[in-house]
Order: C-alpha cells, then structure tokens, then sequence
C-alpha cells in the first residue's frame, strides 16, 4: 500500500505476489448461495413454487414477505436491495465488479512479472472462468440486458456507443472464456488438495457451457431460433467430457454408520436408495486425487450454518423453520412404480391448485394415505406427517401433543406430526417455527443435527453432474434424439432405484417428464426459479406455477387417524407471479446513466 492507501495496476502486475493476490480479488464475488441469502433464506428456492418461507409472515418487511406481496421496483427490489456479505444480493453491482477486475487481470498478465509461467496460464484460465461464472449469473437473473466487456472500461471513457447484446451473443461469450479455460493444459479438471481448495478448473467451465446454451436455446431466450441442436451437441461434448475426468454420480452410502442407522429414519424399513441421496447432500465434499464424491463439480466456499436451527424444523431449537416445501413440490414426487401422481400435461383442475388431476395409471397412490410407496428422493428430502427424528428437542412434550406425550426435553426420537393444531410441528399460519405447508426441508438437514450434536450444513453444490446430465437429457429430447434422452434420464433415476422411463413416449410427452425429472432430482437447488422461466414464452406470466402455493390440511381425528386435504398457504394469491417477475430490474439509478448515456432504454419489461 503507497502511503494514500492506493496501488496503481502497474505496481500490481509487476510483482509476482500481488498478481496473485489480484487474482485472489476476483474470486471475491463467488457467491456463497444455499441458505446464505439475507436472514439465512433459501432465496430462489422460496420465490418459485418449491416452497414457502415461514419468515414472510413471521418478518413480513424481509425478502420473501414483500416478493409473495408485489412489493418491488427497480429502487428497491428485496431480491436484491439486502447485506451482500454472503455474496447473496446486490447482483448488478456485485457481478460487474467482479467482471471488470477478472477482465483488467485478462488484460494484463501476459504483460505482468509472474516467477512461473505455468502460474501466468493457470491464472489467466481461471480469470476466464471468473467472468464467465459472473456473467452467466447476470445473465440468468437479469436476462439480455447485458454488454459484452472485452476490455475494461475506464471510468472517463465515452459510453455513448454501450450496446446490449442478444441473449445468445452473451451466451456465446460466456461459452468463449470457458472454452479459453478448457484449451489451457495448465488447469486441472479436478481440485486434489486442500491447498488449492475452491480454485476453479476444466470441468467448471463444462458445466457453465452445458447450462449457458441450455438456457440459450429455451423458449424464453431463443429470439425464435431453433438453437437445440446446438444445445444438445455442446451438452453431449461436455458431458462425455466430464465422464472421461472421472466425474460420475454419487452411488454408494459412504457411512451407514449414521445414514443407515437405527436413528436416521429416512424412508421406511432404512432406504438404502434414500440414504445415499440424503448422504450426499449433507457432506461436504473432499479435495483428494480419489474423492467419495466424484459427482460434485464445484462446492462454495462458505459454510451453510446450523441448518437445524434456521431451516429445517424449527421447533427442535424453538427458533424458525425456514424453508416449508410446498404441496406442489410433494406431488411431484412419484409412486415407487415410476407413475407420476398427477397427470403432467395439466396437473390440476383450478387456479388454486386445489383440484389434482390424478394419473388415471397411478395405481399405488391413495390421497388418504398420500406419503406410502413414493420415490426414495421424497423420504431424502421431506419431513412429512407421520415421519420421525432423532436428534436434540429443546423442550418437553405437552399433552397437546398426542403422538409424542410424555417426553422430556432432550435426545430422543420424536414424530413429526404437520396436523393443524399441534403445538410444536403443526400447521400455522404465522408462528415462525411452525410449519406453513406441512412440510419440512430435509434434504440438506443432516438426520441427527442439533444443539448436542453441531453438523452444520454441507458447503453448497454449485455445480454437479446430476445437473449436466438433465441438461443433456433436455436437449437432447428437444433436438429429437429421444433414445439418448431417455438413457440420461433413465441413470438419474436408477440411482435412487426408480424405474425406466416407458420405450414408446413420444417427442412431447419425454419432454414433460424430463423436465418432472429436473424438478424431482434438482429440488430446492436454485433451478426451479429459473427453469419456470425460460420454459416460457416472452411475454408469458408465471400464473400457472407461482401465484397460489397450496398446503397439506391435515386433520386429527379423535380415533388417531388423519384426513387429508388441500389448502391455500394464505387466502390471497401470490404477487410475484407477474410476467415483471421473469426478470430482476437493473437497479433504477444504474438504468437512469445507461439511458442518459446510450440513448436507449436499458429496463426490463414492467419496471
């Protein structure tokens, strides 16, 4: 530091160390995800159909409560407009900078003093990597209301001629510093020590490409241009790609000693299936040259907290629940057989979502016993009425509390139950650690967590193979090459035990169940928000998915036995499911300067 606290970026790149240490800067902006949004939210997960936040009630004035109200503009939108220490927010002012610093780095380090010149390619990769990762996130929440930044701008420059490129211009850019990074010998495919924990590699830059020119080639993105079999070519590269590295998913419970217990109650009768799937979302994954995990491509850095005090049951430490999935989540899960409960095409009869449209081929489901003979993933990723878990309860039982009175407070296996009434697990509509859908998050909610027993949530997947595989599978099926569609989907589901997909489904009906997969598989990862939107067409709203969030009603009989029914989670629709609501706005002082400046107007529909 010069005695005015500056360094100029000449001094910067004339000394090995600080060009390092500059690189070091860019990696900043990763963000940390998962539950790391403001007040330990699940963001995304929680504005799309997925689920329901118990603080939007509880803490109406935070994100989720003013999102479910309508209550944004390009001033002040709560998606947005909240702490960024955790690198969840400010997205149009976070990104950029972390563009124009990966880009000033790109720039340079030809130029620079670096002591190895296997550094100075590694590290130029990695800068690479850097703005294709930050870009690829502006454009997934914001859309093509993007320039594209070769070079870096100087704050005196003249930015009359800034132009927006297309979504597919900035997709192909994205696609060109990951394709930078792959020609790069120096970057590995895969992180092997602990010494070089979260640096970025090869199969990164695969996974940015395969989600890139999948979204590229969606409904809502495509400027009308059949891009799929782009899309399919790229994704049918990068996956193989990823194979040959070794990347393969996750298929063996690694310690049965506390998934398979006596105390891990997932699924009936110890699911071996359900087990692994829990398994893995709930370890952080290892840097080392043979890895148990060889499926996750990229973890952040940042730990997820005591899930089981902000987001799993929030009477177990008396404090909130979190993230509540949504009945519409639960239906998606399918019978054991491999029959989806409702009929996909059009799963429910009324706008409220009150009325399913059963699958008249489902012959194991019975709506009055609706949690028997489902897909392991379920049990791996839902507390539901009648489950159970062993771990520390911070409070003694009450006589209220049929199913579990008498007991103490402390480590002991208790039933979840969700009927409206109970006074710790019930249903409610605005105590914070109840639930507000009958349901609790589990899937990243290790089986025993808790005061006595401090696991915290596993660092989040950013980027794992399950995905790539579905984004191969998608454009696959969308290009016409049903036959390779189905083998990919068809792998995702042997893992966790589920059967085939039918031979003699046709174009349209494996594209409904590709994307039923992705909900199944990829539920409460950040997907469905973004999935929702680019299945549809501009100028679509999201009416179908996000306006009503339905409830399981559950209701305790005097005899021990429950009826269940369907309820809204409120009685007034969601707000946030206008076709506004596809796109975040570019902050509104920020699209004030561009207009000023280019003469065009820079804003997102709606706002």
């Amino acid at each position: 530091m010069a005695p005015d606290g500056r360094l100029t970026y000449d001094e910067i790149f004339a000394e090995n160390d600080k060009v390092g240490a500059f690189l070091n800067s860019c990696y900043t902006y990763m963000p940390a995800k998962g539950v790391r949004y403001f007040f330990w939210s699940r963001g995304p997960v929680e504005w799309s159909d997925e689920a329901w936040d118990t603080d939007a009630e509880s803490e109406s004035g935070l994100m989720s409560g003013r999102l479910y109200n309508g209550d944004a503009s390009a001033a002040n939108h709560p998606a947005v407009n909240v702490s960024e220490d955790s690198g969840n927010g400010n997205y149009w002012g976070r990104y950029w900078a972390g563009i124009r610093n990966s880009t000033v780095f790109i720039n340079r380090i030809d130029s620079a003093v670096v002591d190895n010149e296997s550094d100075r390619k590694r590290w130029k990769a990695e800068a690479h990597l850097l703005r294709a990762y930050y870009y690829h996130e502006l454009l997934k929440w914001y859309g093509a209301v993007l320039p594209i930044v070769r070079e870096p701008y100087d704050f005196d420059a003249d930015f009359s001629q800034v132009q927006k490129a297309s979504y597919y211009e900035v997709t192909k850019f994205i696609m060109e510093d990951c394709d930078a990074a792959l020609a790069t010998d120096e970057l590995p495919w895969r992180i092997t020590s602990d010494g070089e924990a979260y640096r970025l590699t090869k199969a990164f830059a695969e996974a940015i490409k395969s989600k890139m020119i999948l979204f590229a080639a969606s409904p809502q993105n495509n400027a009308g241009e059949n891009r799929w079999q782009e899309a399919y070519e790229v994704n049918k590269q990068s996956l193989a790609n990823l194979r040959n590295q070794g990347y393969e998913l996750y298929n063996k419970v690694n310690f049965p000693q506390t998934y398979l217990s006596d105390n891990a109650f997932i699924g009936p009768d110890k699911n071996e299936k359900a087990a692994l799937y829990n398994e893995y979302f709930t370890q952080t994954t290892q840097f080392a040259a043979a890895p148990v995990d060889r499926e996750t491509i990229y973890q952040s850095r940042d730990s997820q907290g005591d899930v089981w005090n902000i987001d799993g049951i929030g009477a177990q430490d008396g404090y909130k629940s979190g993230t509540c999935p949504s009945q519409e989540l639960v239906d998606a899960y399918e019978t054991i057989d491999g029959q989806p409960i409702l009929d996909l095409a059009n799963p429910y009869a009324d706008e409220k979502h009150l009325q399913p449209n059963y699958n008249p081929e489902n012959t194991l489901y019975d709506p009055a016993d609706p949690y028997a003979n489902r897909d392991p993933r379920f049990y791996a990723s839902i507390y539901y009425n009648g489950s159970r878990r062993y771990a520390f309860w911070n409070f003694a039982e009450a006589k209220e509390s049929v199913e579990n009175y008498p007991a103490p407070m402390g480590a002991r296996t208790r039933i979840i139950a969700t009927w409206a009434g109970e006074p710790q697990t019930g249903l409610h509509p605005t105590v914070r650690k109840a639930t507000r859908t009958g349901y609790f998050q589990r899937k990243f909610l290790h089986p025993n967590s808790g005061t006595n027993n401090r696991v915290t949530g596993a660092n989040w997947k950013i980027f794992r193979l399950g995905e790539v595989i579905l984004n191969f599978a998608e454009a696959a099926a969308e290009a016409g090459h049903l036959d390779e569609a189905r083998e990919a989907v068809n792998e995702i589901r042997s893992r966790v035990g589920m059967p085939e997909l039918p031979a003699d489904l046709n174009q349209a009906q494996l594209i409904l169940r590709i994307r039923h997969e992705r909900r199944v598989e990829l539920a409460m990862e950040e997907n469905r928000y973004f999935d929702v939107r680019r299945w549809l067409n501009p100028g679509e709203d999201l009416s179908k998915t996000d306006k009503w969030i339905t409830a399981a009603n559950i209701i305790r009989n005097g005899d021990g036995t429950y009826t269940y029914g369907r309820r809204t989670v409120r009685d007034v629709e969601r707000r946030n499911y206008t076709s506004r609501f596809v796109w975040l706005p570019i902050p509104l002082d920020e699209a004030n300067r561009l207009r000023s400046a280019t003469g065009v107007d820079w804003q997102n529909p709606g706002w």
